[in-house]
């Protein structure tokens, strides 16, 4: 499937089966993430492995929904804020930029190998910086479950492109 194929079949999937997501189909998507752009190819970003099985009550701590625990796996995209590239003219941190482009890499990869994920911004910080073990110069960005879709997609709602995009000025 061409890019434009792979952008309109992603979606975010909310119910899994239970089969194992394969090791070397985890290998090539965590390539595809290690491969991402970042800000002075500073590389600041990591990313935490989960198998759900025998966890749920521990990863639900982190986000609530059954299907975060359903999937065999959750991902979580981090950052080191030291490491990261600073603009200097104002001081943005680009770290949360560059996790979420190597994010994007992942869930795309997934969808390429036939894995369905669903990005989730809304966990508990607290928790998932407890639940992982994250040390204090580590800053969670996003999770993603991974695993077989049992679920259908279903239309896209997206705005029209006239309200996204504008032209040489506001």
């Amino acid at each position: 499937m061409n890019f434009f194929e792979l952008i309109e079949k992603r979606y975010s999937v909310r119910s899994y089966r239970p089969d194992p997501v394969e090791e070397e189909k985890l290998g090539m998507i965590l390539e595809a993430a290690r491969l991402a752009p970042t800000a002075a190819n500073r590389q600041a970003i990591t990313f935490v492995v989960i198998r759900t099985e025998g966890r749920k009550k521990e990863l639900s701590r982190v986000y609530g929904r059954d299907f975060f625990t359903e999937a065999p796996l959750v991902i979580c995209v981090c950052f080191a804020p030291g490491q990261a590239w600073t603009r200097k003219d104002d001081g943005k941190c680009y770290g949360e930029v560059d996790a979420t482009i190597a994010m994007d890499h992942l869930i795309l990869a997934a969808t390429e190998l036939g894995l369905g994920t669903c990005w989730i911004a809304a966990f508990d910080p607290k928790a998932a910086r407890e639940v992982l073990g994250l040390p204090d110069d580590v800053e969670p960005v996003a999770f993603t479950t991974l695993g077989y879709p049992a679920d259908m997609v279903g239309p896209k709602k997206r705005k029209p492109l006239s309200e996204l995009v504008r032209y040489e000025r506001w």
